[in-house]
C-alpha cells in the first residue's frame, strides 16, 4: 500500500526523515531526549509492520514537543543543510494540516490492523479466534470508511489547535464540469480540498 500510494508513501517519508535527522547525531539525540519525554520515535521496518504504528504514535502524541525540538536543532545547526532540514520538518511538514489529517488516519488503520497481525503471527494462534477477529476488522473498516473521516478531521483540527496552526488545508482542488439546462450560476463546481482528501486519500487507503 505504501509503495503504490504516492500520498502514503510522502507521509512515511515525513517520519521517517524526522527519525533520521535526530538519530544521526549523538547532539541531536540529545535534544530530542530533553524535549520529548514520552514515547521514543522509531525507524520504519519493511518487515516489522508494528515498527508503523509505533512511528506514527510517538509523533502523533507529541507533535508540539517534536516540533520544538526541531526548531532548537534549527537554532544550533552547525551547517545550513542541517538547520533548513529541520526548519522544513518543523515548519512546513508537521505544520501541514494534511499531514495531521493523514496522521490521525494512518494511526487508527494501523492499530486495528497491528492487532490482528500480532494475533496472527502469534505461536498459539487458534483459527476460530482468528477468524472472529478478521471479521471484527472487517466490520471495524466498514465503519471507519462511513465515520472515520469526520472523526479523523476533529480530531485533526485539535491538535492544530494546540500546535497553533490553522485547521485548513493549503490548496483546493477545483473540478469542472459542463452546467446542466436545469443548474444557476456558474459552469465551474469547485470541490473543496477537504471532499478532494477525502476520495483522493481516505476512500483510497480503506477501499
Amino acid at each position: 500500500m505504501v509503495e503504490c500510494f504516492p500520498k502514503a508513501k510522502s507521509f512515511f517519508g515525513v517520519v521517517q526523515r524526522i527519525y533520521t535527522l535526530f538519530s544521526s547525531s549523538i547532539k541531536r539525540w540529545k535534544v530530542f531526549q530533553d524535549k520529548v519525554a514520552g514515547l521514543t520515535i522509531k525507524p520504519l521496518s519493511h518487515i516489522h509492520w508494528e515498527s508503523h504504528v509505533e512511528s506514527v504514535k510517538a509523533i502523533k502524541e507529541q507533535i508540539v514537543h517534536i516540533r520544538d525540538a526541531l526548531l532548537d536543532i534549527a537554532e544550533v545547526a552547525e551547517d545550513s543543510k542541517t538547520k533548513s532540514y529541520a526548519e522544513t520538518l518543523a515548519l512546513y511538514d508537521l505544520e501541514s494540516f494534511e499531514f495531521l489529517l493523514g496522521m490521525t488516519i494512518w494511526y487508527n488503520l494501523l492499530w486495528a490492523i497491528n492487532i490482528m497481525s500480532k494475533f496472527i503471527q502469534s505461536e498459539d494462534m487458534d483459527i476460530d479466534i482468528a477468524i472472529n477477529l478478521l471479521q471484527g476488522l472487517d466490520q471495524f473498516l466498514d465503519e471507519f470508511r462511513e465515520e472515520g473521516f469526520v472523526s479523523a478531521m476533529n480530531e485533526a483540527i485539535q491538535m492544530a489547535s494546540e500546535m497553533g496552526i490553522e485547521s485548513k488545508f493549503r490548496e483546493k482542488c477545483i473540478i469542472r464540469r459542463k452546467k446542466q439546462f436545469d443548474e444557476s450560476g456558474n459552469d465551474d463546481v469547485i470541490q473543496l480540498a477537504e471532499e478532494s482528501f477525502r476520495i483522493e486519500y481516505f476512500l483510497f487507503i480503506i477501499d
